[in-house]
């Protein structure tokens, strides 16, 4: 083994041919060093861009909404907003709940029970987002007086497209019922859509 006397830096091994080599070691430090630091630098730069594409704190309060329920007497429809969106809530009387539950499913464009569009429970809450399937136009039938169609449900101005009391369709180009949010009940009068 050379030593500092004889010109060799201790970074630095003499071979049996005489040849001077660098510590293997060394360069294996630097190189780890090296990807560490990009690596970080990355994560850096990065995490920004990441972060950019979560949604604003104005999306995020808009993605639920809460109905007090309590003033909307059997029979009636109330209208309100859900991401922007109409959004109807209709507290069903008997007897819509009983023609709606009279109709054969097989029948139906887009077979669907009463049951299966509202929760257990509330069978005489139905709640839609108030926008007709065929081309989005918001269907007429929730504010006092307005045209419920054949069937007393709701009734589409632009294309003719009829709902039941269910909010099926029935009638028209519309292809699928109006669709039902994801929403629970979390007192007897207070609803969360969202």
């Amino acid at each position: 083994m050379a030593t500092l006397e004889d010109g060799v830096s201790p970074t630095q091994t003499v071979v049996p041919t005489g040849d001077v080599i660098e510590n293997p070691r060394r360069r294996d430090y630097l190189k780890v060093a090296a990807v560490s630091f990009a690596g970080v630098g990355a994560a850096v730069t990065v995490l920004p861009l990441i972060n950019s594409m979560n949604p604003s704190a104005d999306v995020l309060a808009q993605s639920t909404t809460e109905i007090d329920v309590t003033a909307i007497e059997p029979g009636q429809a109330i209208k309100t907003s859900f991401r922007k969106q109409p959004l109807f809530v209709r507290n069903l009387t008997p007897a819509e709940i009983a023609a709606a539950d009279a109709v054969p499913v097989s029948s139906l464009r887009d077979p669907q029970t009463l049951a299966q569009r509202t929760r257990e429970g509330h069978g005489n809450w139905l709640i839609t987002l108030g926008v007709c399937t065929h081309l989005g136009c918001v269907p007429l039938g929730a504010g006092e007086g307005e045209n419920r169609g054949p069937f007393g449900g709701y009734f589409c101005p632009c294309h003719g497209s009829a709902y039941d009391t269910a909010g099926r369709i029935r009638q028209g180009p519309a292809p699928k019922n109006l669709e039902v949010p994801n929403y629970e009940f979390t007192s007897p009068t207070v609803v969360v859509v969202g």
